[in-house]
């Protein structure tokens, strides 16, 4: 598996993607220091949003995520894995199912369930093994919630806050669905279509919502 060059998704070599990680580059900066200064930067500079769901394609180009003001997992991993692949930092998606236990009441208003599905974080090649990266949770949100951000320290797994500041269950994973070599858009779809039929009951064949 390839998980270094460019993809229609991952396309680092666009001048978006080249401004984003150009502070990392000639730099004494080690392999490690440099994926948690960009994973510090992707978490906090796009705001995270759960209720704008797309399956256009177009949306999905690392290059244009990085123009909009705000992005749910998989729009902030995917900028991730772009911008550690520009650094020539093997990286690919990996999807999950989640469970969100604090601040669920606007999910379940509008998704009819408090889990969360595909949740996308990376897999990044970092000294030689493979660590799990979720940049979802920006800092700010985290502190509206009551829950410390989830920090990477560029040798341990950081893919979840299970408990908040005082002891309250925030996050839980339900199923792993394993990592892919470039963004699965048709599974994507397929299961957000299984798990939530009430968004896409609307006798079109809309692929855009915002909730």
């Amino acid at each position: 598996m390839d998980y270094l060059s460019p993809t229609y998704f991952f396309n680092y070599e666009s001048d978006e993607i080249q401004d984003l990680v150009s502070e990392f580059k000639d730099t004494t900066l080690s392999e490690k220091e440099i994926s948690i200064a960009l994973y510090t930067k992707v978490r906090d500079t796009w705001r995270y949003d759960a209720y704008s769901l797309s399956f256009n394609k177009e949306k999905y180009r690392a290059s244009e995520i990085v123009k909009r003001p705000k992005g749910h997992c998989i729009d902030k991993s995917i900028v991730l894995i772009a911008g550690l692949r520009a650094l020539g930092i093997p990286a690919r998606i990996h999807l999950a199912k989640v469970k969100n236990h604090i601040g669920v009441e606007r999910l379940i208003e509008k998704f009819g369930s408090n889990e969360l599905t595909p949740h996308g974080m990376v897999d990044a090649f970092i000294n030689d093994k493979w660590l799990k990266l979720s940049p979802t949770f920006n800092a700010s949100l985290c502190e509206m919630l009551n829950v410390a951000p989830l920090d990477f320290d560029g040798e341990n797994d950081a893919v979840l806050q299970e408990f908040s500041a005082d002891g309250t269950q925030f996050m839980e994973y339900l199923e792993d669905y394993g990592h892919f070599e470039d963004l699965p858009l048709a599974f994507m779809e397929k299961n957000a279509r299984e798990h939530y039929p009430n968004i896409f009951d609307t006798g079109t064949n809309q692929t855009e919502f915002q909730l």
